[in-house]
């Protein structure tokens, strides 16, 4: 990581295209930046020259910025200066935390009221994530495992569960943590995800529980144990899992 005290020599940013919702936008070019290493964690960049690199208004860099900053992806400095974080391990545990006690009820209600249009629904999301993983689609493949466990949340009929769910993922998401490519494939994750539909489907909501269980269980550990690994932070994995979640 670079030292604290450095501080941006220019950012080589392809300005926004388009219309449309650009605070959205520039989080998006934030993160792809992230992801390519044209911005790094620990070095101090500009909003000023953000906003210039972007060729947008300094109000919707702002905005961007303070959602970035909610889901703990970077910290405003003084003079307009702001620094990239890597993805804490506790509050990934603490997500996670949330999930599984937000989407473990949730996928066995829709286990016990599973009827054939819901069935037709979740087997036509495996195909398309399936397809993805096939293409080695990375981004198509996320947008349907959200899909996914959406579908899954809409079927359960918590609307409040399910928007705080979609919100944590969008956290999760724009933290740039995910463990495909690093710690699994596509196919693993797809994998995980096949016994719950199975269980879904077939009106099991124990084993549906179970599933799931698993799938978030793998999912939470792992990345924890990776933002240690990013953060060569001096901390135990099971422990901070075993913190958050039981």
């Amino acid at each position: 990581m670079a030292g604290p005290d450095r501080e941006d020599d220019g950012l080589a940013l392809a300005p926004l295209q388009g219309s449309g919702r650009r605070a959205e936008q520039v989080m998006e070019a934030v993160r792809a930046a992230i992801d390519a290493g044209t911005m790094r964690p620990g070095v101090k960049y500009s909003v000023y020259r953000l906003a210039d690199a972007l060729a947008v208004s300094r109000t919707p860099v702002r905005d961007a910025l303070l959602r970035l900053e909610e889901v703990g992806l970077i910290r405003f400095e003084a003079r307009q200066g702001f620094r990239i974080l890597l993805p804490d391990p506790k509050e990934i545990a603490d997500i996670f935390a949330i999930r599984l006690a937000l989407e473990l009820p949730a996928v066995g209600r829709a286990a016990v009221g599973c009827d054939a249009a819901l069935s037709a629904q979740l087997r036509h999301r495996m195909q398309l994530l399936r397809t993805a993983a096939d293409a080695g689609d990375e981004r198509t493949f996320a947008r349907h495992d959200h899909l996914l466990h959406d579908d899954i949340l809409a079927a359960a009929g918590n609307a409040r569960a399910r928007a705080i769910i979609g919100s944590l993922r969008e956290s999760t998401r724009l933290l740039g943590a995910t463990t495909a490519d690093r710690d699994r494939s596509l196919f693993d994750i797809d994998a995980e995800h096949r016994p719950v539909i199975t269980a879904i489907t077939e009106n099991r909501p124990a084993e549906a529980v179970a599933a799931m269980r698993h799938h978030l269980t793998s999912t939470g550990q792992l990345l924890v144990a990776q933002a240690i690994r990013d953060q060569d932070a001096p901390l135990d994995t099971a422990t901070v899992w075993a913190r958050a979640v039981t």
